[in-house]
């Protein structure tokens, strides 16, 4: 594709590529530079051009939305399961049906393929098969981190590390100093007590 035409940015095959490098997470300056152009040209386009401005802004909200799902999830934990494969032999049954299905289709995409050929192909399939061996539902236990960061962004007030005290009352001093000289004030100033 011909960089930094904007005609070429708003066909269905631009569109597709500016959403597919959205989609990935790049940067309006990474996908400025993929498309041969400075960022602020880019601005001015998704500007003028609603097609490129609505295909970037789509693109990224996608992405977004799947980073916040998964961040909810490690917050929260989540049960999945982990599976195990074996490589077992196959019956002689099973095997004579692959053997044949292969075979056949191996034909069919090579239909001047000699009978020596034929033979080598079929002496190459494999005698074994992948199966299940164990299948173990597990526990991924909440994470702390991203619970802290939902909870400093979606409620802040209670969260926020910084938090702000209002003190609405005065402060009640006792102590008369107005009858002391400045000499007596330093002494009281320079005493560890």
């Amino acid at each position: 594709m011909a960089k930094g035409k904007y005609l070429e940015w708003i066909t269905e095959e631009g569109v597709a590529l500016l959403g597919g490098w959205a989609r990935d997470g790049l940067t309006d300056e990474q996908i400025a530079h993929n498309m041969g152009i400075s960022r602020s040209t880019l601005n001015e386009w998704k500007k003028k051009y609603p097609d490129i401005s609505d295909t970037l802004k789509r693109g990224k909200e996608v992405v977004d939305r799947q980073v916040e799902n998964a961040m909810i999830k490690n917050a929260m934990g989540y049960d999945y399961e982990e599976v195990t494969y074996g490589t077992v032999e196959m019956s002689s049954d099973e095997f004579a049906e692959r053997v044949d299905a292969e075979a056949d289709l191996f034909m069919q995409q090579n239909p001047k393929a000699t009978s020596e050929e034929r033979l080598r192909f079929i002496a190459s399939i494999p005698r074994t098969k992948e199966v299940v061996i164990k299948r173990v539902t597990k526990h991924k236990a909440p994470e702390t981190l991203a619970q802290i960061f939902w909870l400093k962004n979606r409620k802040p007030e209670q969260w926020r590390d910084k938090q702000e005290i209002n003190h609405s009352g005065g402060l009640d001093n006792k102590l008369d100093l107005t009858g002391l000289s400045v000499e007596e004030l330093r002494k009281l100033a320079q005493t560890d007590g």
